[in-house]
């Protein structure tokens, strides 16, 4: 049997609520597989950590991370600490530190779960975003002048290398590959005459020589959004930048009928470096202390983690028992119900054992 290190990170508000329940469901997908068990080690760095130490993390926080299987994060951000400050502070140094530079999104709308598009079901909404995680418009080049004066200004700088923008799109042509091999790619180069011009050359240069049994689209980001609600159904793999895949996926995420769904993976695919995997519905202070906060899109990342980690019986296990409670309920608040976030965890853990030994 495997022993994984994981690196939890349960965060802020509703973060310490969810990967609770995240953990319980994976530790019995590895003990009804028989192939792993999960060791944690939890590390208390949130907005809570910063008011009390000035900082998101401590200085060696990266290294302390450095030598696990995978991380496991669950929300950061939190009122009182600015969300720059936040993301800042502990998301982006994790994902440039260790070369994350694949953001992975599925989008699928289970059945049993309405989502928000009319006539739209299962069979319509399936779509994998890939999302480049490290640079482009998130590089933090720039900056503030004459902060306060009539003539304040400020600059922020995107900056696009050849090879983050091939190994990105090499990913996503694997991917798209592996599916119903179409991969469309977000660009503005109508305004962006030199990035997204760029990136345009290089995508298109790789599936010409590289990928030519996958039918390459290219869409303007604006008239990608709009297709993500009236044909979602011709969509199949999305790959996109920095900025424009972070607004695209949170778009696809509200098409799943709740942002309790969304699930992520910061990936570095050649396995040098820690990935991490996270829900996407973010600390919901609003929510935080309730109980009542939907566990399955951090269930969800830790099925990605697992099949990251090759453990593919377990994760698969996991994904049918998703699937299987998003059909036959419980349901928490946010999907009509009113099941407490312990309750659902139950569920999901007693579905994994459902699908694993058939009656």
């Amino acid at each position: 049997m495997r022993t994984y290190s994981i690196a939890v990170i349960p965060g802020d508000g509703v973060g310490v609520e969810v990967i609770p329940e995240g953990l319980k469901v994976l530790r019995r997908a590895g003990e009804l597989t028989g192939s792993f068990e999960i060791v944690t080690t939890d590390y208390p760095w949130s907005c809570q950590w910063y008011l009390e130490h000035g900082k998101m993390m401590p200085e060696d926080g990266i290294d302390r991370l450095r030598d696990s299987d995978a991380i496991y994060l669950g929300a950061v951000g939190f009122p009182g600490v600015p969300d720059h400050v936040s993301l800042w502070g502990l998301l982006l140094p994790i994902r440039k530190e260790f070369d994350q530079y694949v953001n992975l999104r599925p989008i699928q709308l289970f059945e049993g779960i309405d989502g928000p598009l009319r006539d739209r079901g299962p069979n319509d909404i399936n779509i994998l975003c890939v999302r480049e995680n490290t640079e482009g418009e998130y590089v933090g080049m720039g900056g503030r002048f004459r902060q306060g004066d009539p003539e304040e200004s400020a600059i922020q700088v995107s900056l696009f290398t050849r090879k983050g923008v091939e190994r990105v799109a090499r990913y996503a042509f694997d991917r798209a590959r592996e599916r119903r091999k179409m991969l469309a790619s977000a660009t503005k180069s109508n305004a962006l005459n030199y990035t997204a011009v760029m990136w345009d050359e290089i995508v298109a240069e790789i599936g010409a020589k590289e990928y030519p049994d996958v039918a390459l689209t290219s869409y303007h980001v604006d008239a990608l959004s709009a297709r993500f609600v009236t044909a979602p159904d011709l969509l199949d793999v999305v790959v996109a930048s920095n900025l424009f895949g972070d607004i695209i996926t949170d778009l696809g995420g509200a098409l799943q009928g709740s942002m309790g769904l969304p699930a992520g993976a910061n990936l570095n695919p050649e396995r040098k470096y820690p990935s991490m995997f996270e829900p996407i519905h973010g600390s919901a202070p609003g929510r935080a202390g309730q109980g009542t906060a939907n566990p399955m899109a951090t269930i969800w990342a830790g099925a990605m983690m697992l099949e990251h980690l090759g453990e593919t019986e377990a994760a698969g296990l996991v994904m049918d028992a998703l699937r299987y409670v998003a059909k036959h309920g419980p349901k928490t608040k946010d999907l009509g119900g009113s099941a407490k976030t312990t309750e659902m965890g139950d569920a999901i853990r007693g579905a994994v054992e459902a699908v694993a030994i058939p009656t």
